[in-house]
C-alpha cells in the first residue's frame, strides 16, 4: 500500500473484518505499549487506503477491560492515520434512541475504574484538553454518511463508558438516565482520550442494540439481543464507511491535530531519553 491510510477504523462487537478490502496487508505491529488487539489490516477500500483493527480481537477474546487501548491508538498513529472511526455497540438510555438506530455522540462520561487512560507517564506530563472529546467536523461527516446509507442517525448525546464486562443493574441504569446520559457502552473511554493525546480526529459510530435494563416494556439486555441487532447493522456500517471514504479530505487538519500544543508541562531538559524515545511520534514536533 502506497501512502498513509486515509482512515483508521476500530471495529467493535460484530465488526471483525472489512468486506471489500483489496490489496490487503496484515501487519503484526509492536508498540512501546505492547501489541494491538489484532493484526492491523491495511488495504484499499473504494480506492482509498485504510487501516483496520478488531478491538476485541478477531475471535472476540478480549473483554473491554483487557483491551490494550494505548497499543491500538499508537499503532494507527505510527501508520500515519489522522482520522479514526470507532464502530461500537451501545445501549440506549433514551426512549427516542431505539435499537437499530445509530448515535454520533458529542460528549463522553468516563465511569471506568481500571484502565490506562494516558500515554504520558514515566517523567513526561501532559494535560490535554478534552472538553469536547470527539472531533466536531469528523463526527458531522460520519453522521452524514449514515444518512446517505439510509440509516436512522442521532447527532449528539452523551456516551457513558462503564467498566464491564457485566451489564448494568437497574439502579445503575436509572442513575445514568438521571444524570442525563444518552447511551451506554464499554469501550469509548479511554479510546477517545488517547486519540486526542495522539492528535487524531476521532468519532464514534455507536449502534444502538438495546435499551439497557431501565426500559421495563422490553426484556433486559442480553448477549443474544446485542448480536442480533449488530448482525443487521453490520451492512449499514459498511455502507456508511463507503460513503464516508468518498467525502474525507486527504489534507484535513483541525484543532485535534495540534492537541498537544501547550499541553506538555515537563521541562524538555528533564525528560529521560527512554521516555522521549517511547513517545517520539507524539511529541517530537514540540520538543525538537
Amino acid at each position: 500500500m502506497k501512502g498513509n491510510p486515509l482512515l483508521g477504523i476500530i471495529g467493535g462487537s460484530g465488526l471483525y473484518s472489512m468486506e471489500g478490502l483489496e490489496s490487503i496487508e496484515e501487519l503484526e505491529l509492536e508498540t512501546p505499549f505492547g501489541q494491538p488487539s489484532s493484526p492491523v489490516l491495511t488495504g484499499i477500500l473504494n480506492g482509498k487506503a485504510i487501516a483496520f483493527i478488531s478491538r476485541h480481537g478477531r475471535d472476540h477474546r478480549l473483554s473491554p477491560s483487557e483491551i490494550n487501548y494505548r497499543a491500538n491508538i499508537y499503532a494507527l498513529k505510527k501508520l500515519g492515520v489522522v482520522q479514526v472511526l470507532s464502530v461500537s455497540a451501545c445501549g440506549s438510555l433514551r426512549e427516542d434512541y431505539a435499537p437499530g438506530d445509530v448515535v454520533i455522540p458529542d460528549q463522553l462520561f468516563d465511569f471506568t475504574k481500571k484502565r490506562k487512560s494516558t500515554f504520558f507517564d514515566n517523567g513526561l506530563v501532559a494535560h490535554v484538553d478534552v472538553a469536547d472529546p470527539f472531533c466536531t467536523h469528523f463526527s458531522a461527516t460520519v453522521a452524514d454518511s449514515i444518512n446517505k446509507a439510509q440509516g436512522t442517525v442521532h447527532r449528539g448525546g452523551t456516551a457513558i463508558t462503564i467498566e464491564g464486562p457485566r451489564f448494568s443493574t437497574r439502579a445503575e441504569s436509572n442513575t445514568f438516565r438521571a444524570w442525563g446520559m444518552s447511551i451506554i457502552g464499554m469501550t469509548t473511554a479511554p479510546e477517545a482520550f488517547l486519540a486526542r493525546e495522539a492528535e487524531l480526529c476521532y468519532a464514534v459510530m455507536a449502534h444502538v442494540t438495546d435499551y439497557d435494563v431501565w426500559y421495563l416494556a422490553q426484556e433486559p439486555v442480553t448477549v443474544e439481543i446485542v448480536l442480533r441487532i449488530l448482525k443487521s447493522n453490520t451492512a449499514l456500517a459498511l455502507q456508511a464507511i463507503s460513503h464516508l471514504l468518498n467525502h474525507l479530505d486527504e489534507n484535513h487538519t483541525c484543532e485535534c491535530t495540534n492537541a498537544l500544543n501547550r499541553a506538555l508541562v515537563t521541562n524538555p531538559q528533564n525528560i529521560q531519553a527512554e521516555t522521549r524515545e517511547r513517545l517520539s511520534i507524539l511529541v517530537d514536533k514540540y520538543l525538537s
